[in-house]
């Protein structure tokens, strides 16, 4: 199990690295945007191949930054239920899900996103808007994206076993969600006054 952590370890650590930095990706895309916009009513132009990076830029954070939201915990759940179960039934939860739903999700995406993103590719596809982009980087995301998103469902599972069997601690286990953090400014900002 020592040498799966580790190997979880480095995992995380690419994760983390790779969301950092890609996650800029979004001020990039809102530059874009901006621009896009300023030129368009200042001198009545556009550019479609700009307006598709737009979107290209969108799709890099959101698919090659999912799985560092992930692995800090911060996908979508019931919150409110999950946190009223004890925490061995969250954990086994987390097992199940990661084991039954999201790993063969991922599988499913990379082996049908490969055919979708190599027909791309070979035929050089373009966008059917004049002057767009290629289309094909756009498609391979879904494979990149969606195999990142696979081996930290792999990092998390990992965790979780040894979580579960008291071999680590459980490193979401002093997290506290946003939303709970908000209503525990507000209830101490009320009792102050």
């Amino acid at each position: 199990m020592q040498s799966l952590l580790k190997m979880s370890r480095a995992i995380d650590a690419f994760t983390r690295w790779t969301g950092k930095r890609l996650a800029w990706l979004i001020l990039l895309a809102v530059v874009v945007s901006a621009l896009n916009a300023v030129i368009r009513k200042m001198f009545d132009t556009s550019s479609n191949s700009w307006l598709e990076l737009q979107w290209v830029l969108f799709s890099i954070v959101f698919l090659l930054c999912s799985p560092w939201t992930l692995l800090d915990n911060e996908h979508i759940r019931i919150d409110i239920v999950n946190n009223l179960l004890p925490k061995q039934v969250r954990s086994s939860i987390d097992v199940l899900g990661h084991a039954f739903f999201l790993l063969p999700l991922t599988i499913v995406m990379i082996i049908t996103g490969g055919p979708f993103f190599l027909r791309s590719f070979e035929i050089n596809e373009q966008s059917g808007n004049a002057g767009g982009l290629p289309q094909w980087p756009a498609k391979s995301l879904v494979i990149v994206g969606f195999a990142f998103l696979l081996v930290q469902g792999i990092s998390e599972l990992i965790k979780r076993v040894a979580v579960m069997r008291g071999i680590i601690p459980d490193p979401h286990a002093s997290q506290v969600n946003a939303l709970e953090a908000e209503v525990e400014h507000l209830v101490e900002a009320i009792e102050k006054h």
